[in-house]
């Protein structure tokens, strides 16, 4: 029958380069000395594009994780079963050093490249990336306890992936339990109590209210020792062969990341060893919390980036009233309003991959502390309502789980809640300008470098300094009423002055002009009269 036979729809969007393709991400890992990392990146880029990826992602999604709490004799398992195409995904981007390979290889560019990488899988298959950023940034954590980095460092920087859980491997991932159900981001409200078991080892008791990817090999868990809160690692395995007491008590019925687990867990005399000084737990972790925060954004940014595409390719091939849907004046300003929002969002996320870099000096490491609170804060919370335009854009098509923008829509609120939401982000930028002068100066100094380019930036530049003047100076409560904008203020700064300074002016005047100039609206689709449309779409 001629009603069966399908027309005016895309074809399927595989067996691309998605590094290839988005070429604000080519020109930023160029621009921020990672150009020698190119030809990996387009082979991970072909990777990813591939069907049998993308049909792996997709039943990593479909398949979702099964906890298995005892055995069928009624012995204690505490094992979640995944679909095997979680471990083909979750292995691949070990074998391409998504997790840890800007440590493995400290050279200038290693972590822009190591972002990259962890862009690209998390594009496609955001999921996994949960125990890859925990593994990627419990590194420098471990460094402050010698024998425990000896023990520890090597396997996570190897490049095998082992996911049982045995003595002896080779590798390793991390994961790591802080929250607990009566303080939630008041990690000092925990409960779990650590007692030194006088072997060089302490003993642990507590319940852990979020703990992802319980199947990892060890944990960064902060519990009250009698110093004070500290931090310990706590082991899957015990050197001896057996399973250290990790009880998981039930998986987290998410709204997204359903590919991956996360669990509440009971830890009964349960050996840790202390990592960093005891009493010091959350100095000793924030260096991890630091790292994750920076994969927030790139996660962010990479969803971004697969809502984009998915868009732009769905438009240029559906036709509708007699023309292209990208032809079409509506829809080419959603879509590149939705374009000037990644965009932004990828050159933020690369310049903050650099400063993160091992040759970074005081100057950049001050400014990381402040710029990737802010970028976190900023590019997390747009992540959502940006996917939901994208999805639109596929219309009926989008709001069905054969594509993948409904996995997206609700993947992408996890960035913004994880590693602190947004009070948490916020407050913790006011406290960085209280106890670190030389962050703001640095900042100020970044986004200064596009001063007198643009009038509008100029402009945002000036009130974004008084209001940054007013916050020191008001009294704690109002500062803390007043975070929020000053947050969003110091983002949109950074952002505009990145694109002035790196992107096309069809694309920096756009983003300026909607975003700092009241020439914008409420959602996206609401350009200035005159923007060069056709520009900013061909780099997506």
């Amino acid at each position: 029958m001629a009603t069966h036979e399908v027309t005016n729809q895309p074809p399927p969007r595989v067996d691309v380069d998605e590094f290839g393709t988005n070429v604000p991400l080519v020109e930023a890992v160029t621009r921020h000395d990672a150009a020698w990392a190119l030809d990996h990146l387009h082979a991970v880029g072909r990777l990813v594009g591939r069907a049998d990826f993308q049909e792996d992602a997709a039943a990593a999604h479909r398949h979702t994780p099964v906890l298995h709490t005892h055995d069928r004799y009624g012995r204690r398992l505490d094992e979640v079963e995944y679909h095997p195409a979680y471990h083909r995904v979750l292995g691949a981007a070990v074998a391409h050093g998504a997790h840890t390979a800007a440590w493995a290889d400290p050279r200038p560019g290693a972590a822009v490249a190591r972002a990259a990488t962890f862009m690209l899988f998390a594009q496609v298959e955001p999921g996994h990336a949960c125990p890859v950023s925990m593994s990627h940034a419990a590194v420098p954590s471990l460094l402050l306890t010698p024998v425990l980095a000896d023990q520890w460092v090597p396997r996570l920087l190897s490049r095998e992936y082992d996911a049982r859980l045995a003595p002896g491997k080779r590798s390793a991932l991390f994961g790591m339990a802080m929250t607990e159900k009566q303080g939630g981001s008041d990690v000092r409200a925990n409960t779990t109590v650590a007692v030194d078991a006088g072997d060089g080892s302490y003993r642990l008791t507590g319940h852990k209210w979020f703990c992802s990817a319980p199947m990892s090999d060890a944990f960064l868990v902060l519990a009250q020792a009698a110093e004070g809160l500290s931090c310990f690692v706590v082991p899957r395995v015990l050197e001896d062969g057996t399973r250290n007491p990790f009880l998981i008590q039930r998986l987290k019925d998410k709204l997204g990341n359903r590919s991956n687990a996360s669990s509440e867990i009971e830890l009964d005399d349960t050996v840790g060893f202390l990592l960093g000084e005891p009493g010091h737990g959350v100095r000793t972790i924030i260096e991890m919390v630091a790292h994750t925060r920076l994969d927030c954004v790139l996660g962010s940014a990479a969803g971004m980036r697969q809502s984009v595409a998915e868009a732009v390719w769905h438009t240029r091939y559906r036709s509708a009233f007699g023309a292209l849907l990208v032809d079409q004046p509506a829809m080419a300003g959603v879509l590149a309003d939705l374009a000037l929002e990644s965009e932004a969002a990828t050159v933020t996320a690369i310049r903050l991959a650099r400063a993160h870099d091992a040759d970074a000096d005081e100057d950049e490491r001050a400014f990381r502390r402040l710029a990737t609170a802010v970028a976190k804060y900023w590019i997390c919370k747009r992540g959502p309502g940006h996917a939901y335009e994208a999805m639109e854009c596929l219309g009926g098509n989008g709001y069905t789980e054969a594509f993948p923008l409904a996995m997206r829509y609700r993947e992408q609120p996890v960035m913004a809640i994880w590693e602190g939401s947004g009070n948490v982000i916020a407050l913790d930028v006011l406290r960085t300008l209280a106890r670190e002068p030389r962050a703001l100066k640095v900042f100020e100094a970044e986004v200064g470098q596009a001063q007198g380019a643009h009038r509008l930036l100029d402009e945002h530049l000036r009130r974004t300094g008084e209001l940054t003047a007013e916050v020191a100076g008001a009294p704690p409560a109002e500062a803390a009423a007043l975070a929020r904008r000053l947050t969003e203020a110091m983002a949109l700064a950074l952002q505009a002055s990145l694109l002035v300074r790196f992107s096309p002016t069809a694309v920096s005047d756009a983003f300026i002009a909607s975003r700092l100039g009241g020439d914008g609206g409420h959602l996206y689709g609401v350009l200035p009269r005159g923007t060069d449309l056709e520009a900013v779409l061909e780099r997506h």
